[in-house]
C-alpha cells in the first residue's frame, strides 16, 4: 500500500528533463518549441461544437414538429388550449434528446472522428430516448405526440448523422494541414514501434502524429526505416518524463514489452497527472473494437473476442439489402446501360459485355459481368505483357496497359465498367460490399489464410475499392479483405458504399 502511495505522488511531479544528444537519434527537439494546443485542448473544443450542433438540431426538429402541429401562419392556433401542455412536452423532448446523447457518449473523443461508431451511437441513442419518451407519453395518454414521433424523430436523427458527417469533413480538412492531431510517444521492440507507426502514417484518417519513440532494443540506429525521422531514445525507464518533454498527448505500447503487464501498469502510474494517456496498440490480427469484451474476474481482466459468423440473421439482412438495392440500381441505371453499350460497340470491335470465370463464397465459380474495357482479344494478349506486370503477388496490373481502348480508360477511371456486376449482385453471386473477386489462377495461388476471403460472398464495391484500388500492393489489398471478413457489418458496409461514391467522384488509384 505504501509503495503504490509513493509511486501515485511521484507520478504528479511534472518533469521535463533535458536529453542529451547522445541520447537521441533523428532530430533534435527543445522543449520550449511544444505546442501550446495540446490533444485533449483541441478533442474539449470539437467536443463543444459537436454539442452546440447536435442542441440547435433537435431544437429544430421540435420547431419543425412543433410549426406542424399549430401551423405558424396561423396565429389563431396559438390560443389553443393545448399549446402549454405541447411546450411543455417539447423542452421534455429536447432535455431528454440531448441527455441521451450525453449518456450514450456520442461525442467522447475515441469515437468521434473516425469510423462507424460515431454514427453508430447517435442512431442508438435517439432510438432509446424515443422508446422512453414513447412509454411517458402513452402512459401520459398525450395524443399530440405523435409529431415528435412522426416528425421530429426523422428530421432529428436525419440533422444529426448529417451534422456529424460535416462536422468530420471539416475534422478531416483540418488533419490533412496538420492540425487537430493527437501527438504520440511509441514505445516498444523496434520492429514493433516501425510497425505501429507505418500503419499510423498510412491511414488517411488517423487522428495521432508520432513526435517520438521509446526503444526496448539496445539498438538505437532512429535514422533507419520508419523512425528515420523521429526523435527516438533506448530504455524503458525514462518514457513518462520523455513524453512530458516532448509535449506528447499520449503513449503508444507497441507489441509486449519485455516486463509485460508490470511495465503497463507502471507506466500507467507514471503518467498520471501529465493529461496524457496510455495506448496499447493490440497485437490481435484483424479484430475490430465491437468484437472485442473485457471481462473482470476477481482483478483479472479477461479479454473475450468473439468468433465470427458466417450465418445466421445479419447475412440474411445483408442479402435483402443486395436485393433491393441492385434491384432499384438496375432499373435505375438502365437507360446509362444502353448508353454506354452503344457507345463501347462504336469505339471498338466486338461485344458490349464482358464476361469472365470469377471464384466467389465457398469456392463457387460464377461469371462476372463487366462492360468491356479492353480489346476484344484481351485475354490471349496478357501473355506477352508478363514481364510489364505492376501488380505484384498474384494481380496483374499495368498503369498504362496498351489493351485498354479509349472509351475503356474513361470507364475505368470512373468505374462505370463495373456496372453490370449489380446483375451479380442482384441473383445472389455476389454482394454489394465484400473481398475483391479473384480469377481462379489467383484462387490456386492462395496461401492457407488467404482462403478466408471466400468465407463470404465478393462484392461490387470493398474496403480495396475505398484505400487506393490499383495502387494497393497484393500483401495489403490481402489485409484489407480479411479485415473485412472478419469484422464487417451493415453499417460498415452503409459507409464503405457511401465512400465508393466519393472515390468515384474523385477517381484515385483506378487504372
Amino acid at each position: 500500500m505504501n509503495q503504490l502511495t509513493v509511486s501515485r505522488s511521484r507520478s504528479w511531479q511534472i518533469r521535463r528533463p533535458h536529453f542529451r544528444a547522445t541520447n537521441v537519434a533523428g532530430p533534435s527537439f527543445d522543449a520550449s518549441t511544444a505546442r501550446t494546443i495540446t490533444g485533449r485542448h483541441w478533442a474539449n473544443s470539437y467536443r463543444n461544437r459537436l454539442q452546440v450542433s447536435d442542441l440547435c438540431t433537435i431544437i429544430a426538429a421540435v420547431v419543425v414538429a412543433f410549426a406542424g402541429r399549430f401551423g405558424l401562419a396561423e396565429p389563431q392556433s396559438f390560443l389553443s388550449p393545448h399549446l402549454a401542455g405541447f411546450v411543455l412536452m417539447s423542452l421534455v423532448v429536447i432535455a431528454t434528446w440531448g441527455t441521451g446523447l450525453a449518456v450514450f457518449r456520442t461525442r467522447d473523443p475515441m469515437v468521434t472522428g473516425v469510423g462507424s461508431t460515431e454514427y453508430r451511437r447517435v442512431i442508438n441513442a435517439t432510438s432509446s430516448t424515443f422508446g422512453l419518451l414513447a412509454i411517458v407519453f402513452l402512459v401520459a395518454q398525450a395524443d399530440t405526440a405523435r409529431w415528435f414521433v412522426t416528425v421530429s424523430l426523422p428530421l432529428g436523427l436525419g440533422g444529426l448523422v448529417a451534422g456529424r458527417w460535416l462536422w468530420r469533413q471539416w475534422l478531416n480538412a483540418e488533419r490533412t494541414s496538420g492540425h487537430f492531431h493527437f501527438r504520440v510517444v511509441v514505445v516498444g521492440r523496434r520492429r514493433d514501434v516501425e510497425k505501429v507507426v507505418g500503419q499510423i502514417r498510412a491511414s488517411s484518417g488517423a487522428a495521432y502524429t508520432v513526435v517520438g519513440a521509446v526503444l526496448e532494443d539496445a539498438d538505437n540506429d532512429g535514422r533507419s526505416g520508419a523512425l528515420q525521422d523521429v526523435s527516438v531514445i533506448s530504455g524503458l525507464g525514462r518514457v513518462a518524463d520523455y513524453a512530458t518533454a516532448l509535449g506528447a498527448d499520449g503513449v503508444v505500447v507497441a507489441g509486449q514489452p519485455k516486463d509485460g503487464s508490470d511495465f503497463i501498469h507502471d507506466l500507467a502510474w507514471d503518467l498520471e497527472g501529465r493529461t496524457m494517456e496510455l495506448i496499447l496498440a493490440t497485437s490481435l490480427a484483424n479484430v475490430a473494437g465491437p468484437r472485442v469484451h473485457f471481462r473482470p474476474v476477481d482483478g483479472l481482466p479477461l479479454l473475450h473476442v468473439e468468433i465470427p459468423q458466417f450465418e445466421g440473421g445479419k447475412h440474411a439482412l445483408k442479402r435483402v439489402l443486395d436485393i433491393v438495392a441492385s434491384g432499384l440500381a438496375l432499373v435505375a441505371f438502365a437507360p446509362l446501360f444502353l448508353v454506354l453499350a452503344i457507345l463501347i460497340r462504336l469505339d471498338s470491335p466486338g461485344p458490349a459485355l464482358f464476361s469472365q470465370e470469377r471464384v466467389g463464397r465457398g469456392g463457387n465459380t460464377f461469371r462476372i459481368l463487366k462492360f468491356r474495357s479492353m480489346v476484344s482479344n484481351a485475354p490471349t494478349l496478357q501473355a506477352g505483357l508478363a514481364a510489364l506486370n505492376e501488380g505484384g503477388g498474384l494481380l496483374f496490373k499495368m498503369r498504362n496497359d496498351p489493351r485498354v481502348t479509349m472509351l475503356g480508360r474513361v470507364l475505368r477511371k470512373y468505374s462505370l465498367d463495373e456496372l453490370p456486376q449489380f446483375w451479380n449482385v442482384f441473383v445472389g453471386d455476389m454482394s454489394l460490399v465484400g473481398p475483391r473477386p479473384p480469377l481462379k489462377c489467383e484462387v490456386d495461388g492462395y496461401e492457407d489464410p488467404v482462403h478466408r476471403r471466400l468465407y463470404i460472398k465478393p462484392g461490387l464495391t470493398g474496403m480495396w475499392q475505398v484505400n487506393g484500388r490499383s495502387e494497393l500492393s497484393w500483401e495489403e489489398s490481402v489485409r484489407l479483405d480479411l479485415y473485412y471478413v472478419e469484422n464487417w457489418s451493415i453499417t460498415g458496409d452503409l459507409i464503405i458504399m457511401w465512400r465508393t461514391f466519393k472515390v468515384i467522384v474523385h477517381p484515385v488509384g483506378a487504372y
